[in-house]
C-alpha cells in the first residue's frame, strides 16, 4: 500500500507488498525541470543471432563456424551488456495521482501490444517488470528536438515480450473510456513520449505467446511470466514467511540452519541417498531436521526455528512433493500445551493479517479415536458435518450379510443432506447416486473387498421412507438418529472389527468423495470459512505395513509419528512393558479444513528411555540402534525436556490461497513422477559418474554383492 505525504515521500507497507512487487521508490519528489541526464542513444538493432550450440525450441542449434560469426555474436552481446539505470518504476507511476509532466524518465519493462496508427505514429504498451501494470508509449519521428529518429524505427521492429530500456518524457493524457481487460492494469492518466529505446534481448518467433496460450510444465518460466496468479502466490508466500520470521524473532526464537548432508537413519520414511567418492559411503538427505533440532535442545539453545528443506522418497500426490519446505520449531523446558499455544497465536496472526479473518483461540481438540470413529479421518474437515455413527447393533443379521462378506463386521452410517429438497424428483437423487458409483471416483468403493456401500434415498412416499431394507425397528432408529428429511442420502458401509490404524477409513473417504461430487453438481454448497482443530492422543505405535519402512524392528510395530515421541502419561509409560499397541503418544497434529498443516510432539529426552523404546519395544537390531548413537549421546548429557512441531509451509500457503495443489505455490515443483520437466531431472547416470562414485546398475538377474 502506498501513502503520499506533503513532502511527496512514499512509504511501503509490508503487509500489502504481496499485491505488487519490485517498487523502487524515490526519496524525493519528482522535479518538473528539464532532465540533466546525458543524452542517451540506443545501440542499433543487431541482426538475428545465429544458431548456437544449445537446445532451443526442442532443436539442437549449431555453433558459429567462423570468426565472422563469432565476432557478430560478441558484438551483439556487447550491445546489450550495458544499459541505463532505471529512474522510475512503472508500478510507481501507477500509484502517482499527479506525476510531474515533462520529466525525462528511464523505464524498464516488456513490450506489449502495439497500435500502429500511421508510419509516423505508434502506440505501444510497456509492461512493468512485475507484469502488474503497463504504460502507453507514444513513438513518432516528429516532435522534440532531441528525438532520436532511429528509435521510432526500432520500436516498430521489436516484437512483443521483448525486454527493453526506454528513455522518454512523461505526458499527461486524457483517460480512455474503455475498461481494463486481463490481469495487467493500464495506466491511463499519463503516457511517455519515446526519446530512445534499447533492446535488451530478443523474444524468438518460434515461441507462441498469446493471452490464450497454455504453457506446459516444461516451460515453467513462461508459465510464471504469463500467469499472474502464480507470481502473486510466490509473492504472498514470501510475505507470509517474512511475517513468521519477524514474529518468531520477537518471541526469542533463533533461526539456525542444519545440515542437508546427513546420514541414513530409520526414522520412518524412505530417504534420498547421496553417494560419495569414498567407496561404500553415502550421505542421506534429511527427511526433516528432527535429530539436529533435538541436538540443539541439548546444546543450550532454548528456542530454535528454521524454514527447512526436507526430502522424502514417497509416492506423490497433489499435497506431496519429494522436496518440500517446513517451518521447523523446537523449545526446551516445555510441554505440548506451550507449543500448541504459540502455533495458535502464529496462525491467528497470519489469518488476521493476510486473510482479514479472525480465528477463535484456543483451537478445539479431538482425540485420534474420536476423529476416526466420527469422521473416518485423522484430519477431518469439520465444516462438512456428515458425522459417522455405528449402527451394526441396529441391523438384522441377514442385511449385514448382504452388505459385507466379513464375519461380524462393524457397520457405520452417515447422512448427506442437499441444499434443496428434491423429494418431488426422487429420480434426481437416484441418478446422482448411480452416476457417482459409475464414475472413476466411485469405482474403488464398489470394489471394496469389505463390501460396497449401501446408499438409500429418503422419500416420504416410499415404504419406511426408503429404508425398508433395514426392517421396521432399524429404520425407525436410523430415522431418529439422523432426523431424516425427504431427499437425504443415508450411506451404510462395513469394515473389519479392528482397532483404528492409519489415516482414514473407507467410509471416511466416501464421505469426502460424495460431498465433493455433490458440490460439483450444485447439490450442496461449497464449504466456507476455516475450521482449525488439534488432533491429539495418537497411538504411539502402529502395525507395520508393506508401504511404510518404519524403523526396521522385528516387533511388527512402527512409530506412528517417529521413534522419538514420548508417551503421554505415566500410565502410558507403564503400558510400554504390557501392551505397546495401547500406549498413547504425546503427539499433536494441526488440521484446518481437512488439511494436515503440521504435526509435533513432546520428545523422549532420556537416553535410557529412548534406547528402551528402540531395543525392547520396536526390537530394532543393535546395528540399527547404533545409527542413533549420536542422539543417545546428546540425551545422555543432561538434555532438558523439549517439544516441537513442524508446519508444512507449502501446504500452509496453498490453504491460505485456496489452492488444491502445492504445485501452485512452489516456483519449480516436481511432477507426479517426481520429475522437473523444465531442467530434465533426475537425469541418467553416465559410466564416468558410476565409476567415480563406485556405483553399479544392477540388472534383475544380478546377484547382490557387497
Amino acid at each position: 500500500m502506498l501513502a503520499r505525504g506533503s513532502s511527496q515521500d512514499f512509504t511501503f507497507r509490508i503487509s500489502q507488498s504481496w499485491i505488487r512487487r519490485g517498487h523502487n521508490f524515490p526519496s524525493k519528489g519528482f522535479s518538473s525541470r528539464k532532465s540533466t541526464l546525458p543524452k542517451w542513444r540506443p545501440q542499433p538493432r543487431p541482426r538475428v543471432l545465429p544458431k548456437s550450440g544449445f537446445l532451443h525450441g526442442g532443436n539442437v542449434c549449431k555453433q558459429p563456424t567462423d570468426g565472422k560469426q563469432s565476432s557478430t555474436l560478441l558484438h551483439r552481446f556487447k550491445a546489450i551488456l550495458d544499459f541505463p539505470e532505471e529512474t522510475l518504476d512503472i508500478s510507481t507511476i501507477a500509484e502517482l495521482e499527479t506525476p510531474a509532466a515533462g520529466q525525462v524518465v528511464i523505464l524498464h519493462g516488456y513490450l506489449g501490444s502495439t497500435a500502429n496508427l500511421s508510419k509516423s505514429l505508434l502506440f505501444v504498451q510497456l509492461i512493468s517488470k512485475d507484469r502488474t501494470c503497463s504504460i502507453q508509449l507514444v513513438s513518432s519521428p516528429k516532435g522534440l528536438p532531441e528525438k532520436d529518429f532511429s528509435a521510432h524505427e526500432l520500436v516498430k521492429k521489436l516484437s512483443m515480450h521483448t525486454p527493453v530500456a526506454v528513455r522518454g518524457v512523461l505526458r499527461e493524457r486524457e483517460q480512455p473510456p474503455e475498461q481494463d481487460s486481463g490481469s495487467i492494469r493500464k495506466i491511463k492518466h499519463v503516457e511517455v513520449d519515446v526519446l530512445s529505446v534499447q533492446s535488451l534481448n530478443e523474444f524468438p518467433s518460434d515461441i507462441i505467446a498469446t493471452p490464450d496460450t497454455v504453457f506446459g510444465s516444461d516451460q515453467r518460466h513462461l508459465q510464471l511470466r504469463a500467469d499472474v496468479d502464480l507470481r502473486k502466490a510466490l509473492c504472498f508466500r514470501s510475505d507470509v514467511g517474512l511475517v513468521l520470521r519477524s514474529q518468531l524473532h520477537d518471541l526469542g526464537f533463533v533461526d539456525i540452519e542444519t545440515p542437508l548432508l546427513f546420514k541414513s537413519t530409520p526414522e520412518g520414511a524412505r530417504e534420498f541417498i547421496v553417494p560419495t567418492r569414498r567407496k561404500g559411503y553415502a550421505y542421506a538427505l534429511p527427511q526433516s531436521p528432527q535429530q539436529f533440532k533435538q541436538i540443539l535442545m541439548g546444546s543450550g539453545i532454548p528456542k530454535y526455528y528454521q524454514f527447512a528443506r526436507c526430502f522424502r522418497d514417497e509416492d506423490l500426490r497433489a499435497d506431496r512433493q519429494p522436496e518440500f519446505t517446513q517451518l521447523d520449531m523446537e523449545m526446551s523446558f516445555v510441554g505440548a500445551d506451550q507449543v500448541m499455544h504459540i502455533i495458535e497465536e502464529l496462525i491467528r496472526s497470519l489469518w488476521s493479517t493476510f486473510l482479514k479473518c479472525g480465528l477463535a483461540c484456543p483451537f478445539p481438540k479431538m482425540s485420534y479415536q474420536e476423529a476416526m470413529s466420527c469422521y473416518g479421518s485423522d484430519k477431518p474437515d469439520m465444516r462438512l458435518g456428515m458425522q459417522i455413527s455405528r449402527i451394526d447393533h441396529l441391523l438384522p443379521g441377514d442385511l449385514i450379510s448382504k452388505i459385507s462378506p466379513l464375519k461380524a463386521p462393524i457397520v457405520e452410517s452417515l447422512m448427506l443432506r442437499f441444499n434443496q429438497r428434491v423429494f418431488d424428483k426422487p429420480s434426481t437423487m437416484q441418478q446422482f447416486v448411480a452416476n457417482f458409483l459409475d464414475s472413476a471416483e466411485g469405482t474403488p468403493f464398489i470394489k471394496n473387498p469389505d463390501g460396497g456401500p449401501g446408499i438409500f434415498v429418503i422419500g416420504s412416499a416410499k415404504p419406511l421412507q426408503g429404508l425398508q431394507a433395514l426392517g421396521f425397528e432399524a429404520a425407525e432408529r436410523v430415522e431418529d438418529l439422523f432426523q431424516i428429511e425427504d431427499g437425504d442420502l443415508i450411506v451404510l458401509q462395513a469394515r473389519q472389527d479392528l482397532p483404528f490404524s492409519g489415516g482414514s477409513t473407507t467410509l471416511g473417504n466416501l464421505r469426502l468423495a460424495l460431498h465433493a461430487a455433490a458440490v460439483t453438481q450444485g447439490l450442496v454448497k461449497p464449504p466456507i470459512g476455516f475450521a482449525p482443530l488439534w488432533v491429539i492422543d495418537f497411538p504411539l505405535f502402529s502395525p507395520t505395513t508393506q508401504n511404510e519402512p518404519g524403523q526396521g524392528g522385528s516387533a511388527g510395530l512402527t512409530a506412528t509419528h517417529h521413534p522419538f515421541t514420548s508417551p503421554k502419561s505415566a500410565g502410558d509409560v507403564d503400558m510400554l512393558a504390557v501392551d505397546p499397541t495401547k500406549v498413547i503418544g504425546d503427539h499433536y497434529d494441526l488440521v484446518i479444513n481437512g488439511v494436515e498443516l503440521g504435526g509435533g510432539s513432546r520428545r523422549i529426552h532420556s537416553a535410557e528411555m529412548q534406547e528402551f523404546v528402540m531395543r525392547q519395544v520396536l526390537k530394532m537390531s543393535p546395528e540399527r540402534v547404533a545409527e542413533f548413537s549420536h542422539l543417545l549421546d546428546v540425551l545422555r548429557a543432561g538434555c532438558p525436556p523439549h517439544a516441537g512441531i513442524a508446519l508444512g509451509f507449502d501446504r500452509l500457503i496453498a490453504l491460505m490461497l485456496g489452492k488444491s495443489s502445492m504445485r501452485d505455490v512452489i516456483a519449480f515443483p516436481k511432477s507426479g513422477r517426481g520429475e522437473d520437466v523444465l531442467v530434465k531431472c533426475p537425469g541418467p547416470l553416465t559410466d564416468e559418474v558410476l565409476k567415480t562414485y563406485f556405483l553399479h546398475i544392477r540388472r534383475p538377474d544380478d546377484q547382490l554383492s557387497v
